[in-house]
């Protein structure tokens, strides 16, 4: 699909909570916004009536990229499915998850009636989904069950300088896509050379880290990005106890943040038991990771 503006990447955190959800924080639902493509990132309960206060049209989505099958990051999964349905929902609807997906969705539809929409369903262990203007990685993190980790990346484009084309006064031609693929072209009996007349738009990458504990691949997949989406599960004060339910402290996250060279991280999936102060989990992290923050539900942020 083409991204007409392919700097224009918007996430929108639908539900920041962790296991059990607040009065402030719903489960977890992450909807990232490119051209047209609208991926929503794991669909806890209540993703549906989330996504119609933050006015976003479900009938958009493209795909629904899920991390793992705990009940908190897929438990709204069936409404949000038969609502497209009743809404004659007119895309196919991409769906990938780790090991156990299909099942999970043949299960959900035994038991609530099949899905009449156009979806499939794709069973991953890792590796890339390659389109023309973008690309999508997964690869597997250390959790109590199968879980993935994933980042959307918007691939380099080169792109024509309007301003230095205009003074050399060329008409627009069907040429000057060869010229945007680096190719020398003469329009007018004028050679026009890519290197002078060309740059470079770099990319963007958003990493989607939740439900593990720290492992290489978390550094890994976050490599260089621009922005480091992760759970924050725990304070550091409670390493033992997320050790335990194989979760990160704020700490764990902003090393990953840290080590990846990233360039900003921000935290959610936060526990219930730090709802009345966030700003511990804040600023633990930002010790190691400067640019940090907590996200709220309802919360947009641009790159």
């Amino acid at each position: 699909m083409f991204l007409a503006r392919s700097m224009d990447v918007e996430i929108i955190f639908l539900g920041t909570g962790n296991a059990m959800p607040t009065a402030k924080r719903a489960h977890t639902a992450i909807l990232l916004k490119a051209g047209a493509e609208k991926i929503l990132v794991d669909c806890g309960e209540g993703t549906q009536r989330q996504l119609r206060i933050a006015e976003e049209n479900p009938c958009k989505l493209t795909r629904i990229l899920i991390t793992h099958l705990h009940v908190d990051h897929t438990l709204g999964l069936p409404g949000l499915l038969k609502t497209l349905e009743m809404s004659e929902y007119q895309k196919t609807l991409q769906i990938y998850g780790p090991r156990g997906i299909k099942r999970h969705i043949e299960m959900l539809a035994a038991i609530y009636g099949q899905f009449r929409i156009k979806h499939e369903v794709y069973e991953i262990l890792g590796g890339k989904i390659e389109e023309k203007e973008f690309t999508i990685e997964a690869l597997p993190m250390q959790h109590t069950t199968h879980t993935l980790a994933y980042s959307f990346t918007i691939k380099d484009k080169r792109r024509i300088d309007k301003q230095k084309l205009a003074k050399l006064k060329i008409s627009p031609s069907p040429l000057l896509a060869k010229l945007q693929h680096g190719k020398a072209i003469t329009i007018e009996g004028v050679k026009l050379d890519p290197k002078k007349l060309t740059y470079l738009e770099k990319g963007k990458k958003i990493t989607f880290i939740l439900d593990t504990l720290p492992n290489k691949n978390a550094v890994k997949i976050a490599k260089d990005a621009d922005l480091v989406i992760c759970e924050a599960a725990f304070s550091s004060k409670d390493q033992a106890l997320a050790a335990s339910h194989q979760h990160l402290t704020s700490t764990q996250a902003a090393t990953i943040a840290k080590q990846a060279k990233a360039t900003r991280l921000l935290l959610t999936h936060i526990s219930q038991r730090y709802e009345h102060d966030l700003s511990k989990i804040e600023k633990e992290a930002r010790m190691l990771f400067k640019n940090t923050s907590v996200v709220q539900d309802f919360q947009k942020i641009t790159i």
